[in-house]
């Protein structure tokens, strides 16, 4: 019946086959204080007409600022007009077809053409059809990077604080310990990780660009791991990627991310996709499901899903992940992105962004701000401010500009894309100018 809803005698039959007189009966289990007992209190529908107004008054009440210079997680970046009129085709907004992948040989394949870019855009051998989202995906490494008798992870203190949150709760539920490891000027303290680099130690968790911005010595901070026996997973900005050496090129184990800069708006927020990648020796520890490349019987390419370790396909306690899916439009749509965009595109967009940004920061601290952190960085960076952060945010808006993230202490963290170029910039300080008096 899917998405069609039963009748009350749908209702009324199942119930008769269940040996049951009503619905109450079928919730006698259920604690009487968390039933509604007064029903949803709903207000009475509306045509279609009516409802369409409400809705559009409704969202009236959202601000869309013209010039964005908040990052911190999710980025707003220029998305071709050939993504949206592909993912937009009726073959792959169906309810169901997305989900049950193996039905469809298109589907199928726009994954496995997904698989492959992010693979070559981490540098790394596996990846899989995609997560929930980046934090998901660092949840995730946790769980790969278990071993027998090593059940700690080393997280760096520059780790997006809500990533750290996700990897938490992971680590709880596989009896796992999460240490973390101290930082040192804005970007993980290389002595601090060696010295907790104990033979419990199962793997390390680093973000290059990391949450203030600044780029990590990923080759380095691989070196200390594998020395200790343990892995190294490394969060990545898929644009900054195109332009930095990949986690594989520096020695990590394992690579996961966010895909939103790939194709994806910011839509307040969702919904996102997060890509998680791996060296070969690691591949059958990779969650949810894999899409491979083969020939049928009549000796024509077709898509296959292989490794199934979804608790769809394999008993619960055997699956690699219970909470774990294909974001499959959203992958449709970074292989899109990855794909109208290619290679030169990929590393144009990403020289922009680190271009525009480090404008930004010679056009702030000519205004009195002050850099955080001496490392390099990409598209974003900390900066003390010499207006409160609050008040300036506060004022930035009224001109249609969001501004950076307040980090507290008078900190800002401040991002630039390809999107806020010179122009956008130079309006961004004439205001601040403003502001400052």
């Amino acid at each position: 019946m899917g998405y069609i809803p039963g009748s009350s005698r749908d209702s009324l039959s199942m119930l008769m086959s269940l040996g049951l007189d009503n619905l109450d009966q079928l919730y006698t289990d259920v604690p009487a204080g968390v039933k509604l007992h007064d029903g949803l209190r709903l207000p009475a529908g509306l045509g279609e007409m009516a409802a369409t107004r409400m809705l559009q008054d409704v969202a009236q009440k959202n601000t869309i600022y013209r010039d964005v210079f908040l990052g911190a997680g999710a980025y707003r970046h220029f998305i071709p007009a050939a993504v949206d009129n592909i993912a937009s085709r009726n073959e792959f907004v169906t309810a169901y077809t997305p989900y049950q992948a193996e039905l469809n040989q298109g589907v199928l394949q726009s994954i496995f053409e997904y698989q492959t870019m992010i693979c070559e855009l981490t540098g790394m051998d596996a990846s899989n059809a995609s997560v929930y989202d980046g934090a998901t995906a660092a949840g995730e490494a946790c769980l790969m990077m278990q071993a027998r008798k090593k059940s700690t992870i080393l997280v760096s203190e520059t780790t997006h604080p809500q990533v750290m949150e996700v990897m938490q709760a992971y680590a709880d539920s596989a009896g796992m310990q999460v240490v973390p490891v101290a930082a040192k000027d804005g970007a993980t303290d290389l002595e601090s990780l060696q010295s907790l680099l104990g033979s419990e130690v199962a793997g390390v968790y680093m973000q290059s660009p990391n949450y203030y911005g600044v780029i990590e010595d990923i080759g380095a901070a691989a070196g200390l791991v594998h020395a200790a026996g343990a892995l190294l997973a490394v969060g990545v900005n898929p644009i900054a990627a195109a332009i930095l050496k990949t986690p594989g090129e520096q020695g990590a184990d394992i690579a996961v991310g966010d895909g939103q800069p790939l194709g994806l708006p910011l839509a307040f927020g969702g919904p996102y996709l997060g890509f998680i990648t791996c060296k070969t020796a690691l591949t059958r520890r990779l969650p949810g499901r894999i899409v491979g490349e083969t020939d049928d019987i009549n000796g024509r390419r077709a898509y296959v899903l292989t490794l199934q370790a979804r608790e769809q396909h394999i008993r619960r306690e055997k699956a690699s992940s219970n909470i774990c899916s294909n974001q499959a439009w959203c992958a449709l749509r970074s292989a899109a992105y990855m794909s109208v965009m290619g290679p030169g595109g990929m590393s144009e967009c990403a020289r922009q962004c680190y271009a525009n940004a480090h404008y930004l920061l010679d056009c702030l601290q000519a205004c009195g701000f002050s850099q955080a952190y001496n490392g390099d960085f990409f598209h974003e960076f900390v900066v003390q401010s010499p207006i409160d952060p609050a008040l300036l945010n506060a004022q930035l808006a009224q001109s249609g500009i969001l501004g950076g993230l307040d980090l507290g202490g008078g900190n800002m963290l401040w991002c630039a894309t390809e999107l806020t170029g010179k122009t956008e910039i130079d309006h961004l300080i004439s205001k601040i100018k403003e502001v400052a008096g």
